[in-house]
């Protein structure tokens, strides 16, 4: 759940970047998003795999000594989910920045504080996971290669994945951007026009940022022994947050109940009112309509060929005054 609610907010980020117009600079980050998410996502797999299918991070801890690769991958990946230099998702994530600090401050206030969040969440979810003293019951084990050997393709991936669009200010000419330009003219006419030093002290602030959420995180979730029970057991913003926002229930109230209550009408109405009676109705016309046409199957061929002359006559008179 962490992870896909993790994605949902990296979609944000690429979608503000179309907002703002940065287009290369969303595409980078669908880039290198693939490379970081699909690590995580499979190094959560191999963490389930070496528990033997356990899910609850509660049931977690201290794993870092017994799945190696699968910690030390996943720790690249949260590094770059993060935004820390010099993985890839830094230099993607620093570029949306850039254009909403240029463009819409209200956006860049909100895009570098979900960066922080995202720093907090991912790196609570390493600490839980890897650190402090095991709280499952389950005896685990590393993964096999067919798991882990993914596992260090992307973590490659993740740490160089900058290099597809170095930003100006690190050396680089941008390529994705005159790529993309084949394909859509607009591209070309974006542009950042920020001086070298601003961009240096936002990467500078957005980067402190995230690694004083780490330390924090640190502090608070490596030697936790005990979690945090269900959200009934919690009162207040924890409540509120354990239980999403309370969307799910906003979602049953504005769409579950009323398509239920549409469902039982039409089914009571709709279906046995109307449905019902019509299907049944044209079987029955159609059992009547062959009750009548059977009195002309008289099994007597004069019959037969008196009605086959018959028509054809009248086929002919309808073609001469026709004509």
């Amino acid at each position: 759940k962490v992870l896909a609610y993790s994605t949902v907010s990296q979609l944000g980020y690429m979608f503000a970047a179309l907002g703002l117009g940065a287009y290369s600079a969303g595409m980078f980050h669908v880039t290198t998003h693939a490379f970081f998410k699909a690590l995580l996502f499979l190094g959560a797999g191999s963490v389930i795999h070496a528990l033997g299918g356990e899910q609850d991070i509660r049931r977690m801890g201290g794993l870092k000594g017994v799945t190696k690769v699968t910690f030390f991958t996943f720790l690249l990946g949260t590094i770059a989910i993060s935004g820390l230099f010099p993985f890839s998702g830094f230099f993607s994530k620093d570029a949306i920045l850039a254009h909403a600090f240029q463009d819409a401050p209200l956006a860049y206030a909100l895009l570098l504080f979900g960066a922080v969040l995202t720093a907090f969440y991912m790196f609570r979810l390493l600490f839980l996971t890897f650190y402090g003293t095991y709280r499952g019951d389950a005896h685990p084990h590393e993964s096999p290669l067919v798991i882990t050997l993914p596992l260090i393709v992307l973590a490659a991936l993740s740490v160089v994945g900058g290099l597809l669009n170095l930003p100006h200010v690190f050396g680089g000419h941008e390529p994705m951007k005159h790529y993309l330009a084949t394909a859509a003219e607009g591209i070309t006419n974006e542009s950042l026009h920020l001086a070298p030093a601003t961009e240096w002290i936002l990467m500078g602030l957005s980067t402190v940022l995230v690694v004083i959420t780490v330390l924090y995180a640190h502090g608070r979730f490596v030697k936790r022994t005990t979690l945090d029970g269900e959200p009934a057991s919690m009162s207040g913003l924890k409540r509120l947050i354990a239980e999403k926002w309370k969307l799910d229930e906003l979602y049953a109230t504005l769409f579950e109940r009323p398509y239920g209550w549409f469902s039982t009408v039409f089914h009571s109405f709709g279906e046995e009112k109307v449905m019902v009676p019509l299907m049944n109705g044209v079987g029955n016309m159609t059992l009547r309509a062959g009750k009548v046409l059977r009195r002309a199957q008289t099994g007597n061929a004069s019959f037969y060929l008196f009605g086959m002359v018959l028509g054809i006559i009248v086929l002919l008179v309808i073609t001469l005054y026709a004509g």
